[in-house]
């Protein structure tokens, strides 16, 4: 009889948890259908690699989902894991590694996405001999690749300059000329300056590249990476300003050659293999040429009328420079939320958010949270299915679902991408093609996953 009391009262008690179980297993798959049914906004689905599900191997643990850092990009239907907003993936593919099963892997999206790519080589090379591209602009957007492949692409680089037979230096002749202060570019000085390499560093704007345009506090690199003339830098997490003040540390102790203020207006490449750089107020010659310059290239512009005020700006830098203003922010990305949210948090500003859309489904889960928190207490005015209309001295028109609305303000702020220097590349001569970089891809992704494994088990082992 006992035995029967133990035995029903274990029943009881694994029901009760097998209850509760399923309970969230239908609530994870309500969220995931509500993710899938998001993502539909953006048919175009990925824009470059992704991850590729063999259902037949899936065994439903959810391991993927719970690894990628940019939210609600796979989500478990079924008891399967599925693509629900592709549009997000940037490639990290910690999914793929993640995976015990091996039923992941990470994929190209289809040729006619990727057209756009200009065609490198495993070594980073474009069509022209000795030219090379490295960061977001060879299709890659993560800081962690962008500071590998400036470091790798001078190796090379470095290598060939020391080969048998290879041409020796001339007088007036760089090794190296690095078009980008950017991640990229950066990493690429500094692996010069360690490999010996005579050269020298051109930027349009500031050292930092777009990372210096990003808003305050904006969180830029989610796990570790190795920077030349520093070694391992183990922090998990790294803000726009602690990777800004860690690179102006490094540069301050070594010989950066750098030039700001330059505009690079053409590269040749002369019978002889040397280039010549052209920028609006100089000419340099160099036996190779790395193209850091990121993927924005110019911010897009809306052509709406007024839009040339001074008060209609592209990128915030300092937020909390604007104080007791009304302020219009225009677009639907990460960019434009985060930009809204810092100068909401400014005193007295009063801060309104526009967008042409129904709902926000491009920015990553982090930020979908806060801004609807934002929006709920007041502190960010968000205006969906809106346009702006005209841009005046002291207000701005909007059309909002079809009625137009007056609104006083101070500064505009459009974040509608960039345009990409696709057009200066092809008259440079690089070809573009479809290319494949889930190799190189999935290498980073198993190195950074041994990575943060190591740092988690030396972070938890007794210390002596």
């Amino acid at each position: 009889m006992d035995t029967l009391i133990t035995y029903g009262i274990g029943g009881v008690i694994c029901f009760f948890f097998l209850m509760i179980y399923l309970k969230n297993l239908k609530k994870r798959e309500t969220k995931a259908r509500e993710a899938a049914e998001k993502g539909k906004l953006f048919s175009e689905g990925p824009k470059a690699q992704h991850p590729h599900i063999d259902t037949n191997y899936c065994i439903g643990c959810a391991t993927c989902t719970s690894v990628c850092p940019e939210g609600d990009v796979l989500a478990m239907i079924g008891g399967k894991a599925v693509i629900v907003n592709g549009h997000k993936c940037i490639g990290h593919g910690l999914c793929a590694d993640a995976c015990p099963v091996g039923a992941i892997t990470m994929v190209l999206a289809s040729p006619s996405m990727a057209a756009d790519v200009p065609y490198l080589t495993p070594e980073y090379e474009t069509t022209v001999p000795n030219l090379f591209i490295v960061g977001e602009l060879g299709g890659l957007a993560l800081i962690k690749n962008a500071v590998n492949q400036g470091r790798d692409c001078v190796d090379t680089i470095a290598a060939r300059l020391k080969a048998p037979g290879a041409p020796p230096a001339a007088a007036g002749v760089f090794d190296l000329l690095v078009i980008g202060a950017g991640p990229a570019g950066i990493s690429a000085s500094l692996r010069a300056i360690e490999q010996k390499v005579n050269y020298i560093t051109i930027e349009r704007d500031e050292i930092g590249g777009t990372v210096a345009k990003y808003p305050r506090q904006k969180l830029v690199m989610t796990s570790p990476v190795e920077f030349p003339m520093y070694g391992k830098f183990k922090k998990m997490q790294l803000s726009k300003e602690n990777l800004l003040a860690f690179w102006d540390m490094i540069l301050n102790r070594s010989d950066f050659n750098v030039s700001t203020g330059e505009k690079v207006e053409d590269v040749k490449r002369g019978d002889d293999g040397i280039f010549t750089v052209i920028t609006g107020t100089n000419q340099y010659r160099a036996r190779a040429v790395i193209l850091a310059l990121g993927k924005a290239g110019e911010p897009r512009q809306l052509g709406v009328k007024g839009e040339e005020l001074p008060k209609v700006m592209y990128r915030l830098i300092e937020a909390d420079h604007y104080i007791n203003k009304k302020i219009l922010i225009v677009g639907g990305g990460d960019s434009a939320v985060e930009a809204a949210m810092g100068l909401a948090n400014q005193s007295g500003n009063q801060v309104t958010l526009s967008y042409r859309s129904e709902r926000f489904s491009r920015i990553k889960e982090r930020n979908s949270k806060r801004i609807e928190e934002y929006a709920k207490s007041g502190k960010v005015k968000v205006l969906f299915n809106s346009n702006p209309v005209e841009f005046k001295p002291e207000s701005v028109i909007i059309d909002v679902a079809g009625s137009q609305q007056e609104l006083p303000n101070d500064f505009v702020w459009i974040f509608a991408g960039g345009t990409p220097p696709n057009a200066f590349l092809k008259k440079i001569g690089v070809g573009f093609g479809a290319r494949d970089v889930t190799l190189e891809t999935s290498k980073e992704a198993k190195k950074a996953d041994t990575e943060r494994r190591q740092l988690s088990c030396a972070a938890a082992a007794p210390s002596h």
